[in-house]
């Protein structure tokens, strides 16, 4: 029987079977994808063939179908361990707050170039619109101005005014897209917004550290009543990058992209080479120092809880 996989808890997967229903199933033994390490072979999005267990309402996966695409994420602490935070995507969809909790550019970086690697299209929602000084709203300004030109769309709301979640609703309709970002920043108050059935919990900023506290603590899918599907994950707090070569990480950077023909060598690392165009184009202002910054930090593997 083939199925989708709808919710992950660790050990047991949610799966909805073609007729609808939702069946509890397990691994069955050293069940392994393939090629990639990861603490969970089987994500939220994946297709599936189960069987059921036998005199029981359960049932076993045995076979992974090929995945469109995926997206994964490193923990930057010590155990290294990367997870697939959803599979078969659309789109990729993280939540950015400039306060309570401020979402750093690095951390939108590493998010882009991990949508970038894995070939998901990537797209910026600035929350908490409600709570900006006027000073904030410049500087949200430059934000967008800067994503937007190197072909990332932004939206600019507040789930807790309900304000732009209409033109959130026209962004996912018919699509599948996994929702990500810091704890705190209001994904689960803007994902009840947009869908109020969905019904998630929501928690409050931690006053000591400005951080959120967690209230999604697995990975979710949740229909939407006009069309498609979100990918509800559990808050990040800092973003690793995986498997990416050095000498492929400027592929990643849209703004790098277009200009890497330029280079007067090929194996340009855009550090300190004479005649590369990408530095040319920092220095011209052609290309934003903080996104130069980015692609430094995550060339030296300068992993940061950020």
């Amino acid at each position: 029987m083939r199925g989708l996989v709808t919710k992950s808890t660790g050990s047991w997967y949610v799966v909805l079977s073609e007729d609808n229903q939702r069946i509890e199933c397990r691994i069955k033994g050293k069940f392994r994808t393939k090629g990639i390490k990861t603490t969970n072979p089987v994500a939220v999005g994946d297709w599936v063939h189960y069987e059921m267990e036998p005199e029981q309402q359960s049932g076993i996966i045995t076979h992974l179908e090929p995945r469109k695409n995926y997206i994964i994420r490193k923990s930057v602490n010590l155990s290294k361990q990367a997870q697939i935070i959803g599979a078969n995507l659309d789109q990729a969809v993280l939540v950015v707050t400039l306060a309570s909790p401020p979402t750093s550019l690095g951390f939108i970086d590493r998010f882009l170039v991990t949508a970038e690697a894995y070939d998901i299209p990537a797209v910026l929602v600035f929350n908490k619109l409600d709570l900006f000084s006027e000073e904030g709203l410049e500087i949200l300004q430059d934000y967008t101005t800067m994503y937007e030109e190197i072909g990332y769309p932004c939206y600019t709301v507040s789930a807790q005014k309900g304000t732009h979640i209409e033109e959130l609703r026209n962004l996912l309709k018919d699509k599948i897209t996994v929702v990500s970002g810091h704890s705190g920043v209001g994904k689960s108050t803007l994902i009840n917004a947009i869908e109020p059935a969905a019904s998630l919990k929501t928690g409050e900023i931690s006053g000591w550290s400005d951080k959120g506290k967690h209230t999604t603590t697995f990975a979710e899918m949740i229909d939407l009543s006009f069309g498609g599907k979100l990918i509800d994950t559990p808050g990040i707090r800092e973003l690793g990058i995986v498997d990416i070569e050095q000498q492929e990480l400027s592929h990643f950077f849209p703004e790098m992209r277009s200009r890497l023909n330029q280079c007067r060598f090929n194996n340009c690392r855009h550090i300190n080479e004479p005649g590369c165009v990408i530095m040319e184009a920092v220095e011209n202002g052609d290309i934003e120092p903080s996104r130069y910054d980015s692609y430094l930090s995550i060339y030296n593997n300068q992993d940061t809880r950020v």
